[in-house]
């Protein structure tokens, strides 16, 4: 089985439950900013998980959806309003929507770069003419510089110290194994989750291809989508190679 079709679900938002709704107020923020010029009559949050950012959208009047394959995720935004889809084929008709927005490196997963093309026109089919979109991944340059091998951590995501009595039998604890294959230009993580108890632990595994900023630049170009401008954080700053983050935000011409 494919690894993003188990590895999200209860174990996953336990270990990013630091990724909350203040920070997803924090990107919203950055997208009015950077696509605000006119209000959107509709918003697709494409792999919008647990909904987060579906929801702070709404709470600011945007007509907004989310659409995620996780059940699991979705079951946990079940006040907003979402669909389970495969964001290779969306369930929704050509310009339905005028902004796009792809959060947290939900982008990148197929292991063959067509598939991955196929989302970026899924894009382009659902986006009306002039639409903008915005897609958030990992800088690959600073992913790889920094890239920790191997780190414990509690499931709700604080650091634990490999020595400490907390990892005994019983404990809540996760294993991380991180490592980049340079031929495939995939960050690989096998994440290891201690069972309640002591019991047998459960094993998962996550799988990101890593773009350069050329790449994506060239695939959007080629998919019918414009850049318009790339960023290394969510205040704004300009992309470099020392950017944690890939922002890319652009249009569909008409």
């Amino acid at each position: 089985m494919a690894w993003y079709k188990e590895w999200f679900g209860e174990e996953y938002l336990g270990l990013y439950s630091h990724r909350d709704e203040q920070e997803a107020e924090a990107h919203v923020d950055f997208v009015e900013r950077q696509l605000g010029e006119t209000r959107p009559r509709a918003v697709l949050d494409l792999a919008c998980g647990a909904g987060r950012h579906t929801a702070v959208l709404r709470r600011r009047g945007y007509r907004t959806l989310g659409v995620d394959l996780s059940l699991t995720l979705l079951a946990h935004a079940r006040r907003l309003p979402c669909a389970a889809s495969d964001m290779r084929c969306l369930p929704f008709a050509p310009g339905s929507f005028d902004w796009v927005l792809n959060f947290f490196t939900s982008f990148g997963y197929f292991e063959k770069e067509r598939e991955n093309f196929l989302v970026l026109e899924e894009i382009v089919r659902v986006l009306a003419p002039r639409g903008r979109f915005l897609i958030d991944i990992m800088n690959a340059a600073h992913t790889v510089r920094h890239l920790q091998a191997r780190e414990v951590q509690h499931l709700d995501g604080r650091p634990i110290d490999a020595d400490s009595p907390e990892r005994g039998a019983g404990a809540r604890t996760v294993e991380i194994k991180r490592w980049y294959d340079a031929a495939t230009k995939r960050i690989n993580k096998r994440i290891r989750v201690q069972a309640v108890g002591g019991g047998l632990p459960r094993t998962f595994l996550e799988s990101v291809r890593a773009y350069q900023p050329e790449e994506v630049t060239i695939g959007l170009h080629w998919a019918g989508l414009e850049v318009t401008g790339l960023f290394g954080n969510f205040q704004g700053d300009p992309h470099g190679s020392d950017s944690e983050r890939l922002i890319l935000v652009g249009w569909k011409p008409a």
